[in-house]
């Protein structure tokens, strides 16, 4: 649950997105659109530490250093490894895999139906007939973004896409989108969310003083 996990470092910790990103798997502007409440679903935030997955001292290194990869416990790491298996996907989310599938197929033709499997957590044979249009709703198929859908997450698919154009011998696409500006927008952030913090701060003390 890695969204549910970036929604309560967000709110609880004074760690960067970038670091939050990192280790929870997703791209930097889904950690933005959860602390800026725009993300297409509210998540209730699941707290790593009670997870045993991070400790309040690797939090702290965080906070003290914007560069510090936080590093998920052994033992977490350890069960992850045992227990997994086919992606779990929400009830709620399984009508749009077909869209997501359709997308990768159109737009990343190179990637193999393992890894399209693998990804939305889907059958190879839902793939092939969504491909030879075979498939029992082929008529209001649409292919959208499987990111966008929150079937994966972007660093997830820009994986699998990079391995797939190695293997194939093309070059990757490159998103360049955020060179440059991309400090710059993280301390945007940062300057606004503690301008919140002490807003509050500051309505809560004169609330003390009537």
């Amino acid at each position: 649950m890695p969204h549910a996990t970036a929604a309560w470092l967000v709110d609880n910790t004074g760690l960067t997105f970038a670091q939050i990103a990192e280790f929870c798997g997703v791209h930097v502007l889904e950690v933005q659109a959860i602390a800026d409440e725009t993300a297409a679903t509210k998540y209730t935030g699941r707290d790593p530490v009670r997870a045993h997955e991070l400790s309040m001292e690797e939090i702290e290194k965080g906070q003290k250093d914007p560069d510090y990869k936080l590093k998920m416990n052994t033992q977490a790491q350890d069960t992850i490894r045992r227990t997994r298996g086919p992606r779990y996907t929400p009830v709620s989310k399984r009508q749009d895999k077909p869209d997501g599938i359709a997308w990768i197929l159109k737009n990343h033709p190179e990637v193999s139906d393992g890894a399209i499997s693998k990804l939305i957590g889907t059958t190879r044979n839902t793939i092939s007939a969504i491909r030879e249009r075979s498939h029992w709703n082929s008529a209001n198929i649409v292919a959208k973004d499987p990111v966008t859908l929150g079937l994966c997450s972007q660093r997830e698919l820009d994986a699998i896409v990079a391995k797939a154009a190695k293997k194939a011998g093309i070059k990757a696409p490159e998103d360049s989108r955020f060179e440059g500006d991309r400090e710059a927008l993280l301390e945007e952030l940062r300057a606004e969310r503690s301008a919140a913090a002490e807003a509050r701060a500051a309505e809560d003390a004169a609330n003390d003083e009537d």
